[in-house]
């Protein structure tokens, strides 16, 4: 599938979806115990308008912060760009892509997908879905639950791996509606073809398809 990806952990991915990120120990920073307490409802860390202002910045999210039996929050705000390699990002879908030292659970926007946003195991990496049609400006909070491991004897400390949104474009018919006199691409199959040969392949002119190849040149049939 065609799609582009933003390295949100760097500054210039941060710089690009107006991120930054913030930490803080705990299953709830700041309360007793860390939070961690019998019968414990949850966290209010994963929710969108928790108030992580006071928490520290991270410049680095793969810097291993803790040890021992010990959790931790990492939070961002991304805003969607206009475009991601010179593509609007408009209708796009949006993923969240990372791996987590060594346990994680992801939320975004308040919720956790339960088959791909939970523990998946030990240092395993975990892809969600941040939207499924984008929108450019747009915002999304993204919080992670980082929990060192194996629980019952952790080893190491707690860090982030990598932190990327995948943008990736999909759809029966892909156009380039906004470039008249330009040939166009009139199937999903034709794009991903034309994409992989950088112009068109022979079978794209069997099948008859008009398209636009990486060298800018080209025409139907």
């Amino acid at each position: 599938m065609p799609r582009a990806t933003i390295n949100i952990g760097d500054a210039a991915g941060q710089a690009a979806t107006n991120a930054t990120w913030k930490y803080a120990i705990g299953f709830v920073p700041g309360q007793e115990n860390e939070g961690l307490v019998a019968n414990g409802e949850g966290s209010p860390c994963r929710l969108p308008g928790y108030d992580d202002s006071g928490w520290e910045t991270c410049q680095d999210l793969s810097v291993g912060i803790s040890s021992g039996f010990t959790f931790a929050w990492y939070r961002t705000t991304i805003t969607i760009p206009e475009t991601v390699n010179g593509r609007p990002t408009n209708g796009m879908r949006v993923q969240f892509e990372t791996c987590v030292d060594d346990y994680g659970e992801i939320w975004i926007d308040g919720e956790c997908n339960r088959d791909r946003g939970t523990v998946q195991g030990f240092n395993v990496a975990q892809r969600v879905q941040v939207s499924s049609d984008a929108t450019p400006g747009a915002q999304h909070t993204i919080a992670i639950l980082a929990a060192n491991g194996p629980l019952a004897a952790p080893f190491g400390t707690v860090f982030v791996r990598f932190a990327n949104l995948g943008f990736e474009w999909t759809g029966a018919l892909v156009q380039w509606a906004q470039r008249p006199n330009r040939a166009v691409l009139r199937s999903e199959a034709g794009w991903i073809l034309a994409l992989l040969a950088g112009a068109v392949p022979p079978l794209a002119h069997h099948m008859g398809l008009g398209y636009e190849g990486a060298t800018g040149k080209g025409s139907g049939i």
